[in-house]
């Protein structure tokens, strides 16, 4: 059904000195996790700082990331406007830009019939030549959609054929079952759960690029049956997920500050709202990474 399958990095925002987004360093990060095994790149994601983004840093962001990618692996735009068309308008340009698949998000204004929602998300699909993911977040985003919302677009829209299924683990392995193999989803949380997922039928995992290498290897491990290999594997990264994953800001604040030093940034500028590393987390930060290296 779908030949989007694996490890895909959602990207960081880097900023240069002045506040804008750093072209070269979003090239570098790209480099970076492509060469550690990336199977895709996704952007515009929570960790993407997406809500602190304009439309034209969204835009820019969306093309300067597609020329760095230049065809390599998959990319995968989210897609965030609050209008139909204003989705339709972004996603084209995103396809324009190399996009492989998009990832819409329904509408954050709460308050309508779901019907609202799947005719939204419908009628941008109906308007794209690529293949069309819907993101259902019920933990942080403000909309989210029932199973049988999620199975009515896809049975009447061809094109959407993928999810991105969050949140905990057997709630997910619900969707997929109930799909019976009509959506391939793409599980999130971190990966805190990436087995638990993997078992239940998902067919990757859209995390932050901190731990890029080990999670590619635990889905290489996954898909050739090792599971012993990879319940090992997972252990050892796992308290850095579970610290990455207390908050949104708490990630964007230890996790890019990790991610930055294993490609090689010194600096990284934050863009505000915004909370402030302490001594005792990058200590932590540094205990459940040591030996780690670089990427």
């Amino acid at each position: 059904m779908s030949q989007f399958s694996g490890v895909y990095p959602i990207l960081y925002a880097f900023y240069d000195k002045s506040g804008r987004i750093d072209d070269g360093l979003m090239r570098l990060q790209v480099d970076k996790c492509i060469a550690a095994g990336a199977h895709g790149i996704a952007v515009l994601g929570l960790v993407t700082e997406v809500h602190k983004l304009d439309v034209n840093e969204r835009r820019h962001l969306v093309e300067v990331v597609g020329r760095a990618i230049d065809g390599r692996v998959p990319y995968a735009v989210t897609v965030g406007e609050q209008s139909i068309h204003g989705q339709i308008a972004f996603a084209q340009m995103a396809q324009a830009n190399g996009a492989s698949w998009v990832i819409l998000q329904p509408p954050s204004i709460k308050g309508f019939a779901e019907a609202e929602y799947v005719r939204f998300l419908g009628a941008v699909a109906d308007k794209m030549e690529i293949p069309v993911a819907v993101q259902n977040n019920p933990v942080n985003m403000d909309v989210s959609l029932s199973t049988a919302s999620l199975l009515r677009l896809r049975d009447d829209h061809p094109n959407i054929t993928l999810l991105k299924g969050e949140g905990p683990a057997l709630g997910v392995s619900e969707l997929v079952k109930a799909s019976n193999g009509r959506y391939a989803v793409f599980a999130g949380h971190g990966g805190k759960e990436y087995i638990s997922n993997i078992l239940s039928g998902c067919v990757g995992l859209i995390p932050a690029p901190d731990c890029l290498n080990q999670q590619v290897e635990l889905h290489k491990l996954l898909m050739e049956g090792r599971l012993d290999e990879a319940q090992a594997l997972h252990a050892q990264i796992l308290p850095l997920v579970l610290f990455m994953t207390n908050s949104v800001p708490h990630l964007l604040c230890y996790g890019k500050r990790l991610f930055a030093q294993r490609i090689g940034i010194k600096e990284v500028h934050a863009r505000a709202p915004e909370i402030l590393p302490t001594e005792f987390g990058l200590s932590e930060v540094r205990r459940m990474t040591q030996g780690w290296g670089m990427l």
